[in-house]
């Protein structure tokens, strides 16, 4: 029990390190991608430090979620990978304790990290984002600060377009001033030239004061009509010697009140997600049983589909009962036996009712959309509650036993490998999460997506790595693709310093003589190309092949101990008898008759499918000629004209 409870305060002191740390990077990036999006809404508005500081550090915790899955793939790869590089993963392993058992301090940790980033999404995240978002969009309504350029339109004052030549700023002048002022509406303008002037702010930053010097002032003023005939457009000129002008500017920092932003959906826990969700989603049905019985209660033919009764003054409203014919009426009949007028009056009157309802119907249908829409982010926003959490999980079984698998340890495979795994969950999640949004799948597959395609990794990498499987072996790749592709495989040998087992030349020659036969037997039993049905019913048997393959090998490990260089050199010539899937593809004779129906698909893989079977007979084949000239240089019989056709074929 002691040993275990060291195991985990071992483990832990080698996690808890790196994920702090890891956790710290991964939010400053965030934060610093977050001051990049929103910096233009930030610089210029003469915003004093606490409140920057404020926003930064209610952004640091809305960013958390997007930092902490990040951060566990990261310092699970780093942990595990370092161990595994320092062969201390090894150690543990050769000491008896399974990847399990060393994986479960750190899986036990990532569950209370799970849950406690589930109530952080419910507590904290809410009244988190309510707080950042406001502050935001009180940044957003703050006045620019006054920085006027030289040579350039000024056009941050509202209503005003100041164009400066020249500035002084030990004086605090400008000069050569053009002013456009449209504050009172575009049809009159007025423009301002100046000499010089100053600008100012009043104590309360509510107005700004503009002082002129040596100057003119242009206004177009509207009479209304001309007297005479004459035009009654007027001008105003006016030349003063210094003039104030006082403008509106308001360049105060204004907070907006919370109360705002905790009505949206960001800013609401579980609970008030869910209440939210099911009275818009009883406001939907409400409107569309109001539709449907808007559009029963329309009259047809100029009967209404109900009528008023009163009864003692009781007013009670009954549906008109349906009027039974004894024979269908022939509208269009009735119609054309009207006057042309009557005719094209009720048509007209038909137009106007089908485009009012169709319009009534189609803004009815405008409030549902956006009703639906509310209802959908409503609820992506309740399951991303969950996501987070799970989401960890998954990262934290993605990295730890991938980290076991490829033993590296530092900042520069894992932060590699973390990357490319992040930058891949982030893409499916956001895509989920769009057609969530816009309705084309239902939210909870989108929002689910990324933890259903990542979940399988995580399995199949920590099932891997708990069996040791070499899943980054080339080796066991290329095999595996050679399988498929049908890449031949050459052999090399070299000569032993030390042999044990020396070479008997009768047993060999029996050996050899033996895997003769066997490769004439399956030749014999195979002598013609399988035909498209037999190809896929039958194929050629995969036992007899690795029976066969098996005593090439066989024989190539016991010449292998020939001290004689010609015996290994020709030993080098036995081709590799190879298992591919295309020798049989078909598990069964009726998987394979299924298969043979499809005809479009099952042609072309018959196709490669008897390539490599004649590849097959081929290596066989070389493998009897092979066996032949073994013999004979065994028995010494091995003569220049044999080496010859052995060389040309």
């Amino acid at each position: 029990m002691l040993k275990i409870k060291r195991l985990y305060t071992f483990m832990l002191s080698r996690f808890l390190p790196r994920f702090l740390m890891t956790f710290c990077i991964c939010l400053f990036i965030v934060i610093m991608q977050f001051l990049w999006k929103y910096i233009d809404e930030l610089v210029g508005k003469g915003l004093s430090i606490d409140v920057i500081a404020e926003l930064f550090f209610y952004a640091a915790l809305s960013m958390v979620p997007l930092a902490l899955p990040l951060s566990i793939l990261l310092a699970a790869l780093m942990t595990f990978g370092d161990l595994g590089e320092h062969v201390e993963l090894t150690a543990l392993k050769s000491s008896g304790i399974s990847l399990t058992t060393i994986m479960k301090p750190l899986a036990l940790l990532m569950t209370l990290v799970a849950i406690g980033a589930f109530f952080f999404q419910d507590i904290v995240l809410p009244r988190s984002q309510v707080k950042m978002w406001t502050l935001m969009f009180s940044m957003r309504q703050t006045s620019p600060t006054l920085d006027i350029p030289e040579g350039a339109v000024y056009s941050q004052i509202p209503g005003y377009n100041i164009y400066v030549k020249r500035k002084d700023k030990e004086r605090d002048m400008l000069y050569s001033l053009l002013i456009y002022d449209v504050s009172v509406g575009t049809m009159n303008p007025r423009i301002i030239v100046a000499d010089s002037g100053r600008l100012s702010m009043t104590e309360d930053k509510r107005h700004l004061v503009l002082t002129l010097y040596k100057g003119s002032w242009y206004e177009e003023m509207k009479s209304g009509g001309g007297v005479n005939g004459m035009s009654g457009d007027l001008f105003r000129r006016e030349s003063f010697h210094d003039k104030e002008i006082m403008i509106p500017y308001d360049a105060n920092f204004t907070r907006m009140n919370d109360e705002t932003m905790k009505s949206q959906y960001v800013g609401k826990n579980i609970v008030e997600l869910q209440q939210t969700i099911d009275s818009v989603r009883a406001k939907v049905d409400s409107a569309a049983t109001f539709i449907y019985s808007k559009m029963q209660a329309q009259p047809v033919c100029g009967v209404p589909a109900s009528r008023t009764e009163y009864n003692n003054g009781v007013a009670t409203t009954k549906p008109v009962p349906e009027i039974k014919l004894d024979k269908p009426v022939d509208i269009n009949k009735l119609i054309k036996e009207l006057p042309l007028h009557d005719q094209q009056q009720i048509i007209n009157q038909a137009m106007m009712r089908t485009t009012s309802a169709m319009q009534d119907a189609q803004m009815q249908g405008y409030t549902i959309s956006d009703d639906n829409f509310v209802i959908r982010r409503h609820q992506i926003e309740l399951m991303k509650k969950f996501t987070l959490s799970l989401a960890c999980l998954i990262f934290f079984f993605i990295g730890a036993p991938l980290g076991a698998i490829i033993r590296k340890g530092g900042l520069g495979m894992p932060i590699v490998v973390s990357v490319i795994l992040f930058i891949f969950y982030y893409m499916i999640d956001n895509s989920g999460y769009k057609l969530a949004r816009d309705g084309r799948w239902p939210v909870w597959q989108g929002i689910w997506l990324s933890s259903a395609v990542l979940l399988p990794l995580g399995v199949f990498l920590t099932k891997k790595a708990v069996n040791d499987s070499a899943v980054f072996n080339p080796d066991a790749w290329l095999n595996f693709i050679r399988r498929f592709t049908g890449l031949h495989q050459t052999r090399k040998l070299e000569a032993k310093e030390v042999i044990i087992n020396e070479v008997d030349d009768s047993l060999a020659l029996s050996q050899i003589e033996s895997l003769k036969t066997s490769c004439q037997q399956f030749l014999d039993r195979y002598p013609g190309r399988q035909r498209y049905l037999d190809y896929w019913q039958q194929g050629y048997d995969k036992t007899a092949i690795k029976s066969l393959a098996e005593q090439v090998d066989g024989v190539v490990d016991y010449l292998s101990n020939s001290r004689d260089q010609m015996v290994l050199n020709k030993a080098m010539d036995y081709p590799v008898i190879r298992q591919l899937l295309t020798y049989k593809p078909a598990p069964s004779k009726q998987v394979g008759s299924i298969v043979a129906a499809l005809f479009p698909v099952g042609l072309p893989l018959w196709i490669i499918g008897l390539k490599h079977q004649q590849n097959l007979k081929r290596d066989i084949q070389l493998t009897i000629k092979t066996c032949d000239q073994m013999m004979a240089i065994i028995n010494g019989e091995y003569s220049r004209e044999m080496e010859y056709n052995d060389v040309n074929g």
